[in-house]
């Protein structure tokens, strides 16, 4: 019974901290506001952190590191984005402790070792790093520069949750500089299909490409990219974001180049990230009371195999049998565990593999030897089939295809039947109530009325598509005129 997690349809909030802590994908710590990724959400994170690293390599980017630590006055330096990242901040102030005099065994800290200058810890790395580029840049011929780094980042949250809000998280940021406006806009573009083609095809989780209104735009960006998914509460979840930042950080910190006519110019930038809340929103688009379901391209472990015998002799002639198809498997590339530890039972073992959201589970006993089949389940739709042992690696192969394909039309088919039209502010209200979701309602356009409808309904714009039809209409709040649509939800 310790493997019970909260019915989600009880209490959303508590089946989701249930699923990430029974299916060992993170636990709490003593930080406060921190967590430990444990190995199994680690692997998932891996899998994540390879397939995006391929997909930035692919597209000329190369990584970096730069340090945790800012300046103080290096973050001043770009005042809109420091003003934007000013409340969440974590500030070094001294670099030693001593021993308290006054009471043996405890340390303090050293006013003697005050810094001359404070260092923050980076909630984000804009302001390091263009104050590197400045010396990295003088010539059109520098350009373009492509750089990402996978780091870790610091911002002072009130509220945590697990993987979707933390103190500290892990994530990848890019920093590009280009010659032209036209470039840094094509880049910013770029990588948001990256994102959206990791999301969809990847993590199975369909997303809608928009940009941020200016209330929601990251603070210094000339204009925020991003892509929105919806989670199974109905809550939307913004899965990556990328900026347009023009010439402002250039701007700030000296960053100029010579181009080509001999002129000299501020570089036009972008950065762009996702981090480790991408775990989480696999978890809430996809999983059930009774675990996680994991696309098969991201899932640590695709396949398990749990033997079924009595007896030695049983278990050699299962094993030989194993071992030929695990040979199989591992050469396709399909990550294989088999499970023939005799410390718990096949129907413990089967729970367990539900919880962790493994695709494919596959069962072989004696029984199943001598009629040349075994049993195979797939987590998604639980359902259970017999497949015969000739052949057998390639109908798995396909079947995990055919998981991946079915775990994003399940997911893509509830978001399009959430997205939902609101013509007044009654039914706009009643729909973030009875039906959660997207809701696609027209806005003035401007910050008054949308910090107005985020004040009286704790709706937020999510974006505004970027296939949007242009369509004439009324304000869902003040009834002015408005010319296009735009996607609220209540988010996390």
């Amino acid at each position: 019974m310790s493997k019970e997690i909260t019915s989600m349809q009880e209490d959303y909030s508590q089946w989701y901290n249930d699923l990430v802590i029974k299916a060992g994908l993170a636990d709490y710590s003593a930080v406060r506001g921190c967590m430990v990724i444990k190995p199994y959400g680690y692997a998932i994170w891996e899998n994540m952190q390879k397939q995006l690293d391929s997909m930035f390599k692919e597209t000329g980017h190369q990584n970096a590191y730069f340090p945790l630590f800012v300046p103080k006055s290096l973050f001043e330096a770009e005042e809109t984005n420091a003003e934007g990242f000013a409340k969440e901040c974590a500030i070094v102030t001294h670099y030693r402790l001593k021993g308290d005099p006054d009471n043996k065994g405890k340390l303090i800290v050293d006013p003697e070792a005050k810094l001359e200058e404070e260092l923050i810890v980076r909630p984000t790395s804009e302001a390091i790093i263009w104050n590197t580029y400045k010396g990295w840049i003088q010539s059109y011929r520098d350009l373009p520069l492509l750089i990402n780094q996978w780091a870790n980042v610091v911002r002072w949250e009130m509220r945590t949750r697990l993987f979707l809000r933390t103190t500290e998280f892990l994530w990848q940021e890019g920093h590009t500089a280009h010659a032209t406006e036209q470039e840094a806009v094509a880049e910013t573009v770029q990588m948001l299909n990256v994102y959206a083609d990791f999301a969809e095809n990847h993590m199975a989780l369909p997303v809608i490409k928009g940009v941020k209104s200016a209330n929601e735009r990251f603070a210094g960006a000339v204009d925020t990219y991003c892509i929105e998914a919806l989670m199974q509460d109905g809550k939307a979840l913004q899965a990556g974001t990328s900026h347009f930042l023009g010439q402002n950080f250039a701007k700030a910190f000296d960053v100029k180049f010579t181009d080509k006519e001999n002129k000299l110019d501020y570089v036009w930038a972008t950065s762009w990230g996702v981090s480790t809340r991408l775990i989480g929103a696999l978890v809430m688009a996809h999983s059930d009371d009774q675990g996680l379901v994991l696309p098969p391209k991201l899932a640590p472990i695709q396949v398990v195999i749990v033997p079924i015998f009595k007896g030695d002799d049983q278990k050699q002639l299962i094993d030989e049998k194993v071992k030929v198809l695990m040979q199989q498997l591992k050469a396709a590339g399909v990550s294989v565990k088999y499970d023939d530890n005799d410390n718990n039972r096949p129907g413990w073992k089967f729970a367990e593999y539900e919880m962790k959201g493994i695709p494919v589970r596959i069962a072989i006993g004696a029984r199943d030897l001598a009629n040349n089949v075994v049993e195979v389940a797939r987590r998604d739709t639980k359902e259970k089939m017999s497949f015969s042992m000739d052949g057998l690696s390639d109908r798995i192969i396909a079947l995990l295809d055919e998981i991946q394909v079915a775990i994003f039309n399940k997911a893509k088919t509830f978001r399009d039947d959430r997205i939902t039209p609101a013509e007044t502010w009654e039914e706009f209200l009643k729909l973030l109530d009875e039906k959660p979701g997207f809701i696609s309602a027209h806005w003035d356009g401007t910050s008054e009325t949308e910090d107005k409808i985020k004040e009286l309904a704790k709706a937020t714009i999510r974006c505004i598509p970027l296939n949007n039809q242009l369509e004439n209409g009324k304000c869902i709040l003040t009834g002015k005129e408005s010319s296009q649509r735009v996607l609220f939800a209540r988010a996390y």
